[in-house]
């Protein structure tokens, strides 16, 4: 056990400071280490996130407000409260269909990829 536990520990407020900008997106890393990154993404109704990949394994969890999440040639409708993973490399994109906000995490590429 560490002598100063809060050099490990970081409460993060999801929703603090998370207000939809007007006609866009924002992109804010709340926690950043050689394992995982995590990025809060505020976007107003119709914003969208162009079709990209990860290198190592994703979950998308919807805050607040709905997206419309495309991955494997598929869309998924994501409300609020709703989670999704995709696995390393697969390509996605999303839409905001209404003012949302979106956790992602990003684990690290696994090793040899």
């Amino acid at each position: 056990m560490s002598a100063n536990p809060d050099q490990y520990v970081a409460v993060v407020d999801l929703l603090g400071g998370a207000s939809a900008p007007s006609g866009g997106r924002k992109v804010d890393t709340l926690a950043k280490t050689d394992a995982f990154e995590l990025k809060r993404l505020t976007l107003s109704q119709g914003a969208e996130v162009p079709e990209h990949h990860a290198p190592g394994p994703i979950t998308v969890h919807c805050l607040a407000g709905r997206v419309a999440f495309r991955a494997g040639g598929v869309e998924h409708d994501l409300p609020a409260g709703h989670l999704l993973h995709l696995a390393a490399r697969e390509p996605h994109a999303l839409v905001a269909t209404e003012d949302s906000v979106v956790l992602v995490t990003k684990l690290a590429a696994p090793a040899g990829s």
